[in-house]
């Protein structure tokens, strides 16, 4: 179990060191998706969709970045499918 810990601390150190743009934007993209569900949690039954879907979809959009960058095809059709869907239903939350 040690060994595992330490070669995922050694594999975002070394991520870091050859990326830190990415990996500071991706911690960005990760604060924004625990504060959004967290934001969820408590303000249900009635959660302010009109704040949380341009942050949600905003770090949508970085991890679908940091995809691309990654050269990662399944994250990247993961956050861009995510990132329409929930453009779609901000668009009809507005007009509906």
């Amino acid at each position: 179990m040690n060994n595992i810990l330490t070669d995922i601390f050694e594999w975002i150190r070394s991520d870091y060191k050859t990326h830190p743009f990415r990996f500071v934007m991706e911690v960005l993209a990760w604060v924004i998706s625990i504060g959004c569900s967290i934001t969820m949690a408590i303000t249900l039954p009635n959660p302010p969709f009109f704040a949380l879907y341009p942050v949600w979809i905003t770090g949508c959009t970085i991890y679908a970045w940091a995809a691309w960058t990654r050269r990662s095809f399944g994250m990247l059709a993961n956050y861009l499918l995510l990132t329409t869907i929930d453009t779609i239903a901000l668009i009809r939350l507005a007009f509906l």
